[in-house]
């Protein structure tokens, strides 16, 4: 049930974080260089993909009473995480995820 909040949260987190960077201004400002743009709208569409694969990890972790209101505050804590971390350090605010999923896995595999 645990492994499933966090795996909630680092699905929000990567959401999120791909969401931003689909927005040609948020990806130059942390790249220094001008995107694709069916590269930003790869990133847009993952994003959306993501959020709904977090929504489904918070449904099967609290199920369906309390599971979207949970996949809420995930979003909100998701999203506050990334604007705090974005302005002072944007690369390490989206090496997290990449950083999160490794451990997640790790953490998976020896508590399941």
């Amino acid at each position: 049930m645990l492994i499933n909040f966090f795996a909630g949260l680092l699905l929000v987190y990567c959401a999120m974080s791909a969401l931003c960077m689909g927005l040609p201004r948020h990806y130059k400002n942390v790249w220094k260089h001008e995107p694709q743009s069916y590269f930003c709208r790869t990133l847009r569409v993952a994003g959306w993909l993501l959020l709904g694969s977090g929504f489904m990890a918070c449904v099967s972790s609290w199920g369906w009473a309390m599971g979207p209101i949970g996949w809420l505050g995930q979003v909100s804590l998701a999203g506050l995480l990334l604007v705090m971390s974005l302005p002072y350090r944007p690369r390490l605010a989206l090496l997290l995820p990449v950083i999160g999923a490794p451990v997640w896995m790790l953490a998976w595999a020896l508590l399941a």
